[in-house]
């Protein structure tokens, strides 16, 4: 995908090459006429003449050899910890001598999940119970909240005129239905606790 502010579009690179090695044009004028600079010009012109109109395409910017990459055993033994031990990024760090984002980069490229999805005794993943079909279970709760009267209440207009401005106030109810199964919440408001 070309980036949005890209001045060339593979189409536009592929003309740009031809320009210069086909038609012979100079870099200094092909790059005035795509309003690029005179490298950008060099770099598809060498491109074009290496792999031709396939060289025009975006290539993966995944650098072809990672020689400061953790090694394979210590990423062995960072995972041995958290399985055995559980700790977190921090404490791996600190026991092999290691910084904690290396550890934590490890740790989520083996899946490993944050130790608050863990449980504490077994150290298996939490596994939270959801019902087999919409509908089967419903959980179903009310919140009491009370009513400001319109203006304020006696915080804003002071004790007496609070009192003046009675109506309006009382309680009203939010009625909150989850489905187990899909997540989807509802919610109404009510006067009455009871409806």
């Amino acid at each position: 995908m070309v980036h949005r502010n890209a001045p060339l579009s593979e189409t536009g690179r592929l003309r740009l090459a031809r320009c210069v090695v086909e038609d012979g044009w100079p870099l200094r004028r092909a790059a005035e006429r795509f309003q690029v600079s005179h490298s950008t010009v060099w770099r598809w012109a060498g491109r074009y003449r290496e792999c031709g109109a396939a060289g025009m395409a975006d290539r993966s910017s995944r650098p072809q050899a990672s020689p400061a990459r953790t090694p394979v055993r210590t990423e062995r033994r960072i995972v041995k910890l958290r399985v055995s031990e559980r700790l977190g990024p921090a404490r791996i760090a600190f026991r092999l001598g290691l910084a904690p984002s290396t550890v934590h980069a490890v740790l989520a490229r083996y899946g490993c999940p944050p130790l608050a999805h863990l449980d504490r005794a077994s150290g298996q993943r939490v596994r939270r119970y959801e019902r087999a079909a919409p509908g089967e279970l419903v959980h179903v709760d009310i919140k009491k909240l009370g009513n400001i009267p319109y203006g304020g209440g006696h915080k804003v207009l002071g004790r007496q005129a609070g009192r003046k401005t009675r109506s309006g106030t009382g309680y009203s109810y939010i009625h909150t239905a989850v489905d187990d199964h899909s997540r989807l919440a509802y919610s109404e408001i009510h006067a009455d606790e009871k409806k």
